[in-house]
């Protein structure tokens, strides 16, 4: 299942490198990309709950997420 999450806060590059590694961590994320010029996330999941896990691990690092699918 394959999600574009908009991410509203990145101001740089240290910021995508906290993204990324919190969405590495998360078992059942089979791939993902994201780059400070579109803030954009792209990302394949094994189920839905995992995607729901993703956004909530991403807001506690203070982001806000909107779900393009």
């Amino acid at each position: 299942m394959k999600y574009e999450l908009e991410i509203t806060g990145i101001k740089c590059e240290g910021c995508i490198n906290r993204i990324k590694n919190i969405v590495s961590s998360i078992k059942g994320v089979t791939s993902y990309d994201i780059t400070l010029d579109n803030k954009i996330l792209s990302i394949t999941v094994k189920k839905e709950r995992v995607l729901d896990e993703v956004i909530k691990k991403i807001e506690k690092l203070g982001f806000e997420v909107n779900n393009k699918k």
